[in-house]
């Protein structure tokens, strides 16, 4: 799918450039249980407060190191956050502090601070981390007072470190935050637990068996959810949604149909907090239990425990994080005395800044809600995203029966058009289902447009599609033949199979994203080409989340000064402590500068200094099993776009025919900033560059400069959609407007 480009505005922007951090001390510190991608939020809030030129420090150990002082509180350097972008964890430290709890611990460590003269605090931690900072902050200045009497600061410290900033990040592999659409580690939770259903799944076919998997979430259900959603899971437990008195046969029931349609294993996922209508927990070691007694079935539980906060941080976690810490930076350089203590959070592709009490407060209401088991109040606190990930959930896994289907009499074709690209299979599977739920008869269209002229069209049931989401490539089939020469045969094909909708999943050129990340005991630099076409996107975004030191892409054009810049800057880097470069280029950024010439000027002006290395990715992108974002967002995506073409079809059909002649009866679905829109194709001929195949204006290019700074370039940052703190609010859009979280 293709993302809509943004439409035209005034130039209204603003830039970073006058915000200065000289004079001014900022501390990062990591608290809670540690989340995948701390360390890249904790390397972005210390080189982007350097950049500023504020000092930044280490808080090692979390509050605890805070509590403590002494060698727990170290100035940070640019390098001293080198080569930890792709590590698990958080390698500052973090521990549970009960003195912090205390005034008297609270006391100690606004002490050590203002010792060091720092008054303003990154915090990356959950609920409980965070709503500790406020507590901090709106005692500082009693604190202060109370440090004077004491004689251990002076009326000068006083009035010096009069105001405390804070700005909190989310790291919670639980994604149990309100406010944010995405916590920083959950999409790498997300990639252990789906690495342990795929080769869960292997084994369970060989043998026809039944797993029963616990995960992660005492209290928010949305990795098992999610997972469950991304995997096909025949029956998931959450907290937030109790089953119903007598689930126990309803699951066998389904369990069973399953076996019957031949299919030889079953998943089911229980959050480990899960529990039933009465609050009576439900365990695996139960179901596998019930599962035995009731079926027979030969069933095995596995526990996956810590091992989802194990690992490398995902791309999508490394990219949010450097973004959040960035943005946690700008948000304490624009801090006032009247400014309320925030959190930096996702909402669509946007970072935005919330009040942090508001959205603590609405999480916290949350668990009230379970508490008083208003279960539905408490699915519509976690936000329209959660929402629609369980109504999807819904859709795709209870089959009705054919009595219950309802009555319509329109035939819709599903197929892929050009690449592959992982999460088509999930797109499918989603489609398919939730069209014979809708009352349609689906048909799949084998290899694109070719197939279609061909007749290579047939009917396909809500079985048919069963263990497709964790498919790579398109099981379907995909060329990248156009329509244009065919559209007599394909119209004739339309009508000798009656088909009054199409879905056509595909786009210009789709690749998965990439994870590169190199290290070596040797100074050396990695020339590193990827796919895109004429498209920056995979090589930036691709950039960003492996650390990279510069990334060519033919949206923004170079020269040899510029080739020669970036050698020179890379060279001074590499003569520092920092042992590794990378660079990025995109296949089609210059038709001149090639990757084998960027690998030969760099070894010749690097000779001495570093070695170097290329490697040309080539198809391995778009190879493998989909990333859980991919399953997860093409199977929402395709479920939305299959419930616009049935509302689409019933306003469109009059005396018996469809009529397509309106422009708004053939639409792309896109990411527009923060929410999901259905555009007319037709209004896409302005905005589209059809000769490079990439949209005129592309939202990804405002994070380039961000990429830049992270590498220690001097650069311009529009930093317009930064800056103001929004409220957590409760209102949806109306449907009429098209838009919905995913």
């Amino acid at each position: 799918m293709a993302v809509a480009a943004a439409p035209k505005r005034q130039d209204t922007r603003k830039f970073f450039e006058n915000l200065s951090g000289a004079g001014k001390s900022i501390a990062v510190l990591t608290s809670g249980g540690d989340a995948q991608g701390m360390n890249a939020a904790v390397r972005a809030a210390v080189r982007m407060g350097i950049y500023v030129g504020a000092k930044v420090f280490f808080i090692h150990e979390g509050y605890q190191g805070m509590v403590d002082g002494g060698d727990n509180i170290q100035e940070a350097s640019w390098e001293s956050v080198s080569s930890m972008l792709q590590v698990g964890g958080t390698v500052i430290g973090s521990a549970r502090c009960k003195e912090f709890r205390s005034r008297e611990g609270r006391l100690k460590a606004a002490h050590n601070l203002v010792k060091r003269s720092i008054t303003n605090l990154c915090v990356i931690g959950g609920d409980g981390s965070l709503t500790g900072a406020n507590l901090f902050r709106e005692e500082w200045s009693s604190l202060l007072d109370e440090l004077l009497q004491k004689g251990l600061i002076d009326q000068e410290a006083t009035l010096a470190n009069s105001e405390l900033h804070i700005v909190g990040m989310v790291g919670s592999i639980d994604n149990d935050f309100c406010g944010t659409d995405m916590t920083i580690g959950t999409d790498s939770a997300l990639h252990r637990i789906i690495e342990v259903v795929d080769a869960i799944m292997t084994t369970a076919q060989s043998h026809q068996r039944t797993f029963v998997l616990e995960v992660m979430g005492r209290h928010c259900g949305y990795l098992a959810l999610v997972s469950a959603l991304a995997c096909g899971a025949d029956w998931v437990f959450i907290p937030e949604m109790p089953p119903e008195d007598g689930w126990e046969d309803n699951m066998c029931q389904k369990l069973s149909e399953n076996r019957a349609d031949k299919k030889r294993l079953n998943i089911i996922i229980v959050a480990e907090g899960a529990i039933d209508a009465h609050n009576k927990p439900i365990t695996p070691d139960y179901i596998k239990e019930l599962v035995v007694r009731c079926l027979g079935f030969d069933t095995r539980v596995t526990i996956l425990g810590h091992v989802q906060r194990g690992g490398t941080p995902s791309a999508f976690d490394r990219i949010l994080a450097s973004r959040m810490g960035v943005e946690a930076v700008l948000a304490l350089l624009e801090a006032s005395a009247n400014t309320p203590a925030c959190v930096v959070s996702l909402v669509g592709n946007q970072a935005v800044r919330l009040p942090l009490m508001e959205c603590v407060q609405m999480t916290q209401e949350v668990q009230k809600a379970m508490d008083e088991k208003k279960f539905e109040e408490a699915v519509r606190l976690r936000g329209r995203s959660f929402e629609n990930n369980l109504r999807t959930y819904r859709l795709l896994s209870y089959r009705k029966a054919d009595s219950e289907l309802p009555n319509s009499s329109f035939n819709v074709a599903v197929l892929n058009v050009g690449a592959p690209a992982a999460g088509m299979n999930a797109a499918v599977r989603s489609a398919v289902r939730v069209g014979i739920t809708e009352g349609h008869k689906m048909f799949s269209v084998s290899d694109g447009f070719e197939g279609f002229y061909k007749g290579q069209i047939k009917e396909i049931k809500w079985g048919d599609v069963g263990g497709w989401t964790g498919q790579g490539g398109s099981l379907l089939g995909t060329k990248r033949t156009l329509p244009g020469k065919h559209l007599d045969k394909i119209a004739e094909q339309m009508r000798v199979h009656n088909i009054n909708a199409l879905l056509v999943i595909g786009g210009f050129e789709t690749c998965d994203r990439i994870k590169q990340s190199a290290s070596g005991t040797k100074r050396r630099v990695f020339i590193i080409e990827t796919m895109g076409g004429y498209c920056g996107y995979l090589a930036t975004v691709g950039g960003l989340a492996a650390g990279a030191d510069a990334v060519y892409i033919y949206e923004e054009p170079f020269d040899i000064r510029d080739l020669q810049a970036n050698v020179e800057h890379l060279t001074q880097k590499m003569k520092t402590s920092i042992q590794r470069g990378l660079v990025l280029r995109n296949e089609n950024c210059n038709e001149n500068f090639t990757t084998d010439f960027i690998y030969q000027l760099y070894s010749e002006e690097g000779r001495g200094v570093f070695d170097c290395r290329k490697n040309i990715l080539g198809h391995m992108q778009q190879g493998g099993a989909p990333s859980p974002f991919d399953r997860n967002f093409g199977t929402k995506v395709a479920a939305k776009a299959m419930q616009w073409i049935t509302r689409t079809l019933k306003d469109s059909y009059k005396g018996g025919r469809v009529f397509t002649n309106s422009e708004d009866t053939a639409c792309l679905l896109g990411m527009r900033r923060r929410a999901m829109v259905f555009q007319p194709v037709s209004q896409l001929r302005d905005e589209t560059d059809f000769v490079h195949r990439i949209p005129k204006e592309q939202w990804w290019l405002k994070l380039r400069p961000l990429m830049k700074i992270l590498a220690k370039y001097k650069t311009s940052y529009d930093v317009s959609d930064s800056g103001q703190l929004e409220h957590v609010t409760r209102v949806r859009p109306r449907e009429s407007d098209g838009s919905s979280a995913i």
